[in-house]
């Protein structure tokens, strides 16, 4: 079972109950044995297909700007998911900075506009693209509904330090964007919830919520979880989802590189939807357990009757109330 915090009266009201309740909920080692068995399902093994095909896609594409942009000092890394631990099978991107030195020059442009269309034009010698908000979404050439997992990001270094960059907004309300991608995997890959957050990612994923985007659903659930690193994973979800449920109003998150960059508008884009799932998800673990929401795995050969053994304990406790059910 999971460990509520909430404020409220009510919400002390089913702390009490649920500790009455807890010893009658099943063997939770079962619950982690399945939530883990839904990671391993999602994690990427170094040499899997899709990511010796990512891993040779990016070093084309690395290759293909430093020789557009030769007379440029270049940067040119991955970031995203791959950079901070937390991708996941169902929905990944792998994406690669293309950042240029703070003194601009001819080669990459004088203007943040005319670097992010140079990189444009230089993709585009070899990609079908898709021009997004900062980043640059790259395609096959020749078939557009391939979809090759890597955005590439545009900016400029906004000193020597080679720190903070300039990201160009293609129609932002600001035209340019201050930020630091190290600081960005830092937060999330040193947050101690890494698992949460990719189970997270994979919830939202299911549950088609696009309006949640992944930095801030990221940012989201570190936040939720600070001083909750040592709880279970399936305490940490049940946590994660009843605050998006119940005080979906008050979420807020800042930028780790940034705390002038105002990311609301981006957060009140998907709080009725975060919401409106998560009590729908809470009410399916309530009523059908966990493999309700995030379906069976499969598990191999050798581990056939642990599976089985997890799957008849785990996922069909359905008579029983729990407290952070409606």
């Amino acid at each position: 079972g999971g460990r509520l915090a909430v404020e409220s009266p009510a919400g002390m009201a089913w702390n009490t109950q649920f500790r009455r309740l807890q010893p009658h909920i099943g063997d939770p080692m079962n619950v982690h044995d399945y939530l883990r068995a839904v990671l391993k399902s999602q994690t990427f093994a170094q040499d899997d297909e899709e990511m010796v095909d990512l891993r040779d896609r990016r070093e084309k594409i690395k290759t293909l700007l430093q020789d557009h942009f030769s007379d440029s000092s270049l940067s040119v890394l991955w970031a995203g998911s791959k950079a901070k631990g937390t991708m996941i099978k169902a929905s990944y991107d792998g994406d690669v900075t293309c950042y240029f030195d703070h003194e601009s020059d001819e080669d990459s442009g004088d203007t943040l506009e005319e670097i992010y269309n140079n990189v444009v034009s230089a993709l585009e010698t070899s990609y079908s693209v898709e021009r997004k908000t900062s980043a640059i979404r790259v395609r096959d050439l020749r078939d557009w509904s391939t979809d090759l997992h890597i955005d590439v990001v545009p900016g400029r270094f906004t000193d020597g330090d080679r720190s903070d960059v300039f990201l160009f907004q293609e129609g932002g309300e600001k035209s340019r964007l201050k930020t630091n991608l190290q600081k960005h995997i830092d937060h999330i890959r040193d947050s101690g919830v890494r698992e949460a957050i990719r189970l997270g990612k994979y919830w939202r994923t299911q549950n088609g919520i696009s309006s949640a985007k992944t930095f801030v659903l990221e940012l989201l659930i570190v936040k939720l979880l600070e001083g909750r690193v040592g709880d279970s994973l399936e305490d940490q979800l049940l946590h994660v989802f009843t605050e998006f449920r119940d005080n979906a109003e008050g979420l807020s998150v800042k930028d780790p590189a940034n705390s002038n960059n105002d990311l609301t508008p981006i957060l009140d884009q998907c709080r009725a939807h975060l919401s409106s799932v998560a009590g729908s998800t809470l009410w399916q673990i309530e009523n059908n357990g966990w493999e309700a929401v995030f379906g069976e795995v499969e598990e191999e050969a050798s581990e056939a009757a642990k599976s089985a053994a997890l799957s008849a304990a785990v996922v069909r406790t359905n008579s029983r109330t729990r407290p952070w059910a409606r």
